[in-house]
């Protein structure tokens, strides 16, 4: 019977052989600037295809073994290496892990093995796989003068580590601790400071005694270097002047540099690195961290990670604004000018924002200034700022905020990330390349946050006068003045801006355009941005008039602004321009009314969604909406029931409760509205038409307490009329918001007679007198009144009369 340790050594004797049979061929895994030598962990990014297919071969087939072996030269290509840039000496590696990396890249922890030789790379679909002979990796029997080889190496090595500050303690008791004379070679070969080139000529030395005396030249060579350069500096210190120091310190950072392998590409670009951050005017404690990083980036070699990471901050501080701000003077006659010419309409707007440019004008600063334009889309929000910016001869810089949801986003990343970036606000500052430019931030009320954080936490910093003199970017990490920055900030809706943000700016309300304004924006604008957006003015005249406008606007749009009209004039314009093309007309063209419907197809807003006659159970309400003001039909069904109330239309809590507030109060009231008295065995169904889009909001009381009373009182409701107001339990009518959005609805859908809360008489003033033109405005104080001016007057209760004097002469016979 075996012995356990023949049994161990046969396992052990099998698994050697069946490695060595499983090592004669194996899928590489080319090297570019580097050497793996066996004994030693290394990690490796693999980007290239073939380079990835090879480890996932590897990892399949080969028991995780790939023959790792450098290119002859990197040439900067990311194609795959052919078989002649390849050398044939490389090592065998294991893999031990592999990460998948978010760029679909691998990064691969490799383990050297042993040393081998390629005696033929064969090409696969993607990789080579190479026929190898593999070296030994264990000593055998040493000789006496082997041994003595040994110990003389280890002494010279001894004596090169103890001059040497660079190598750590660590190493040192590593390289002792190794009893294998081959471990010994190729791990100290990985740590030492030597070109790569020669490095791979110490490693495709063959014999392993050749190879320690090659080492032991070198490391002779060099200790001989350190002790001149330590008798230089011996001898300099006593005797050597500030000039003379100068000198030689750059002497010796040129021999560094040699030695490093950097070019004289480096060492200018170094140099003008340091000669430009001596002509900015930094501040003290930018300076202090500049001049701190460039010491840093000095003793960096290009081929380290981070010499790249302190390189791309210094090019940042560079490459920022840092000078004082010079305020042009300018005309307030001339910013009306512009506003005026970029923009028809929004008087009241472009007074508020003269009034602001006022006031600037004589202060000089900005302290407390930030603006917010709030409207719906395309009635030229962004184009305002634009104007503003060009009438203070300052940089525009748009940063648009739609979807941000990291506070990274605004503050940046910190530079312990990889690929770490400033935040948009510097990297606008870098833009602008003034420290006083006008900054729009566009779609402020669009931002979310999730776990990364709250970016409208980090824009309460910049947009706050009193901290953001000294704004600290996390990927900078320094106060940076943004004081001299003029922020103008646009949203859509104010509802969704948080509190403290919205407490820092100072609102400018941006109503939609009336029709007549519309009309004249195509008239001025936007037609003749189209003609040159497609240059074809000069090759076809087309002449659109004003009363084709007015159809456009009418029929085939229903907006706020005025982008919706712009893409159909943009429409029509190609539609003759392909004529045109087609020789079906010739160079001059007027657009007809009867072209609408080839052009533009049929009309998708007619006015068949207002009733056109009085109806049992239907209102027309009116809605604010993000884009604008909009119609809300409201529609109610009686059934025989139990007295429920069903509410449909994915209506929002705040609808639904003033749908009951309505019922409750109207079903209190029974004699006054003239509701039968059996509405407990009625169930209502109130329903909002176009149930897919979401509703809310309280303006629709009065409107849900007309259909109520209307079909519990067989009533039917004026189909002219329009209204919007909130309804209490005691049936006041309170306030509404949105009203001037409102109108313009109702005048769009040709309705002459609104329904309007009295509290909101006093808006009535800011409204444009072309929007209420033609409208019948009436204002109420509560529900009683709008009853009587929507339903028709209360019908006689024959049936319950005659019922009634039936009872009465049935008891008077008892």
């Amino acid at each position: 019977m075996k012995k356990y340790e023949d049994i161990i050594k046969d396992i052990e004797d099998q698994q050697n052989e069946r490695n060595e049979k499983l090592e004669k061929s194996l899928p590489i895994i080319p090297l570019r600037d580097q050497l793996l030598l066996p004994f030693v962990i290394f990690p490796v990014v693999a980007g290239r295809q073939g380079t990835i297919d090879a480890i996932n071969i590897s990892l399949d087939k080969f028991e995780s073994r790939i023959f790792a072996v450098p290119q002859i030269e990197d040439n900067g290509s990311e194609n795959y290496p052919t078989a002649g840039e390849l050398h044939r000496v490389g090592t065998i590696c294991m893999i031990n892990q592999v990460f998948k990396m978010p760029d679909g890249s691998l990064r691969v922890i490799l383990q050297g093995i042993k040393k081998a030789r390629a005696k033929k790379y064969i090409k696969q679909k993607s990789y080579y796989q190479a026929n190898l002979h593999s070296y030994p990796y264990k000593a055998e029997i040493e000789s006496m003068e082997f041994q003595g080889l040994i110990n003389v190496f280890m002494d010279t090595l001894d004596e090169y580590l103890a001059k040497d500050r660079g190598i750590t303690i660590d190493l040192i008791k590593s390289i002792k601790a190794f009893k294998n004379p081959y471990e010994i070679y190729h791990f100290t070969l990985a740590n030492l400071e030597i070109p790569l080139k020669d490095k791979i000529k110490y490693f495709e030395i063959d014999d392993l005694e050749e190879g320690f005396n090659e080492l032991i030249g070198f490391l002779a060579e060099q200790i001989e270097v350190m002790r001149i350069q330590n008798d230089l500096e011996m001898k300099v210190k006593r005797q050597i002047s500030k000039s003379q120091k100068e000198y030689f310190l750059n002497e010796q950072l040129r021999i560094i540099h040699k030695e490093l392998g950097y070019d004289d590409d480096e060492k200018d670009n170094l140099a003008s690195i340091k000669m430009r951050l001596n002509e900015l005017d930094l501040p003290k404690e930018v300076r202090k961290k500049a001049d701190d990083e460039f010491k840093k980036l000095s003793k960096l070699s290009p081929s380290m990670p981070e010499h790249f990471v302190v390189y791309n901050y210094l090019t940042w501080i560079l490459d920022l604004p840092w000078a004082k701000p010079v305020y042009k003077d300018f005309d307030i006659k001339e910013a009306a000018a512009i506003l005026d010419r970029d923009h028809y309409g929004l008087e009241k707007v472009k007074d508020r924002i003269l009034e602001y440019l006022a006031v600037l004008k004589i202060s000089d600063k900005i302290k407390g200034q930030i603006i917010c334009l709030v409207g719906p889309p395309g009635v030229g929000k962004t184009s305002i700022g634009r104007s503003i910016a060009e009438s203070l001869d300052r940089e525009f810089i748009r940063i648009s905020l739609g979807g941000v949801r990291d506070e990274s986003e605004i503050r940046g990343h910190r530079r312990t990330y990889i690929g770490a970036i400033p935040g948009v606000i510097m990297q606008s500052m870098k833009k602008a390349g003034t420290t006083n430019p006008l900054i729009m931030l566009d779609e402020i009320d669009k931002m979310s946050m999730d776990f990364k954080g709250d970016p409208a936490s980090a824009l309460l910093e910049v947009l706050d006068p009193e901290q953001n003199k000294s704004f600290r970017d996390h990927f900078l990490d320094f106060g940076y003045d943004l004081s001299n920055v003029l922020f103008i900030t646009t949203a859509n809706s104010l509802s969704s801006i948080p509190r403290p943000l919205y407490d820092r700016m100072e609102i400018i309300s941006m109503p939609g355009y009336t029709e007549i304004e519309k009309r004249e924006i195509a008239m001025r604008h936007l037609i003749k941005k189209k003609l040159d957006e497609f240059n074809i003015e000069d090759k076809i005249k087309i002449n659109i008039s004003e009363q084709i406008i007015t159809q456009i606007i009418n029929k085939y749009t229903r907006e706020s602004g005025v982008r919706e009209l712009e893409r159909k004039i943009g429409t029509i314009l190609r539609k003759i321009v392909k004529k045109y093309v087609g020789n079906e007309i010739k160079k001059s063209y007027t657009v007809k009314l009867k072209d609408l419907k080839e052009f533009l197809g049929y009309e998708p807003y007619l006015l068949s969604d207002i009733p056109q006659k009085d109806t049992l159970g239907v209102a027309v309400g009116l809605a604010w909406t993000p884009v604008g003001g909009d119609i809300l039909l409201l529609e109610a069904l009686k059934l025989p029931g139990s007295g429920k109330i069903t509410i449909t239309g994915k209506i929002g809590q705040v609808m639904q409760e003033s749908a009951k507030a309505a019922y409750s109060y109207a079903v209190s009231q029974c004699e006054k509205f003239g509701i039968y008295k059996d509405y407990k065995k009625v169930d209502l169904h109130l329903h909002i038409p176009e149930g897919a889009v979401p509703k809310d909001g309280p303006s629709a009381g009065i409107g849900l307490a007309c259909i109520i009373i209307s079909v519990l009182s067989d009533r039917p409701i004026y189909h002219h009329i329009a209204m919007t107001g909130e309804i209490t339990l005691t049936g006041r009518v309170l306030a509404i918001g949105g009203l001037q959005e409102k109108l313009m609805a109702a005048k769009q859908a040709k309705i002459k007679k609104v329904i309007v809360p009295a509290a909101n008489r006093p808006e009535l003033e800011e409204i444009k007198e072309e929007i209420k033109e033609g409208l019948e405005l009436i204002f109420v104080d509560n529900v009683d009144e709008v009853i009587n001016l929507c339903l028709h007057p209360k019908k006689k209760r024959t049936n319950e009369n005659k019922t009634s004097k039936k009872s009465s002469q049935s008891r008077s016979d008892k």
